[in-house]
């Protein structure tokens, strides 16, 4: 292969190297929520994302399935053709030919190892990062469409690491054992203090734990008069304003709309660290309501579900009677009575 084929070869393969780097490091770090807001819209792109971070197993494996064939095409076809080239000139400056072949060798090996990792590597995930949600959106599509193709090889491949795995007594993941019900949990208990294992104030300590998921929602509420809110116009500088008086890390926004969203205050030092007058409105995450009536548990299942860290407690008329936080609820469930 000559130069005017192989330079055009080359830019591919870096090119979707750096496709396959972007999109790994953009589905790993881009927020969902923002994700699925957008895909509620009808964003196709944003959908095809959300599903890639739904298998993120398989889009891992997926994306480096790509980077190591880019990477294997680089080595078979750049460095050959970029050392063929640069060996005439090497050996008409007056190097003996087996002299001047390894000369430009390592020139070519050197070159393509550069291209690979600023072009193929280091940018693309510099740009991924600096914008995981707009960039999961603009490979999604075709990343997701490249996983489709390559699913039956990503299975073969995923399997293969999980019996290597249970080999040497490790236990995949994804194929670990269902967790026991509370019930079953509770009989566990009991047996263990039939046959003296543990002693009844331990007995009295698990059973009030695994009575915790079922204890009602209601007395962990925030009253609607002590909820922290900005304005959904409030600029950066305000929500930092607000968080610094009032210790709270998210904030609820009013006046934003039928839907109940909240903004953290991370996300308000970022824009004001990039000189930005962003709204709270575009910086805000949207917030589950939950029924009032309904068990810790069961409240921390769906904020979990939802990514969320806040909810808002909803009576049975559709009235807002106040804020849970995810952080109360997980203390409720894991407190030592």
């Amino acid at each position: 292969m000559n130069l005017a084929l192989g330079a055009p070869v080359t830019l591919a393969l870096l090119i979707g190297n750096g496709f396959f780097v972007a999109a790994e490091f953009a589905l790993v770090a881009a927020r969902r929520p923002r994700l699925e807001r957008a895909a509620a819209r009808g964003g196709r792109a944003a959908a095809a994302a959300v599903a890639g971070i739904d298998e993120l197993s398989l889009t891992l494996a997926g994306a480096q399935l790509g980077i190591t064939m880019c990477s294997l095409g680089l080595g078979l076809v750049s460095e050959p053709v970029f050392a063929k080239t640069l060996t005439p000139p090497i050996h008409a400056a007056g190097l003996p030919d087996g002299a001047a072949h390894a000369v430009a060798f390592v020139l070519a090996l050197a070159l393509v190892t550069f291209l690979h990792m600023v072009v193929g590597e280091m940018a693309p995930k510099s740009w991924a990062i600096t914008a995981p949600e707009r960039s999961a959106m603009i490979l999604g599509l075709p990343f997701r469409a490249f996983a489709t193709v390559v699913r039956p090889l990503l299975a073969a491949l995923n399997s293969t690491t999980n019996l290597l795995l249970r080999m040497i007594r490790i236990e995949p993941a994804d194929a670990r054992e269902v967790s026991r019900t509370p019930e079953q949990l509770r009989s566990i208990a009991q047996d263990s203090r039939r046959l003296g294992l543990i002693e009844e104030s331990e007995l009295s300590l698990l059973t009030a734990a695994l009575d915790a998921p079922r204890t009602p929602l209601a007395g962990l509420v925030v009253p609607v008069s002590r909820i922290v809110s900005v304005p959904a116009a409030a600029t950066p500088q305000e929500v930092i304003d607000t968080a610094a008086r009032t210790g709270h890390l998210r904030i609820m926004l009013r006046d934003a709309g039928s839907e109940p969203l909240m903004v953290h205050v991370r996300d308000a030092y970022l824009a004001r660290a990039r000189g930005s007058g962003t709204p709270a409105r575009e910086m805000a995450h949207p917030v589950p309501t939950v029924p009032i009536g309904t068990p810790v548990g069961e409240a921390v299942a769906l904020l979990k579900g939802r990514h969320s860290h806040l909810g808002l407690a909803v009576a049975p008329d559709g009235r807002v009677t106040g804020l849970i936080n995810l952080d109360d609820l997980l203390t409720t469930l894991l407190a030592v009575r």
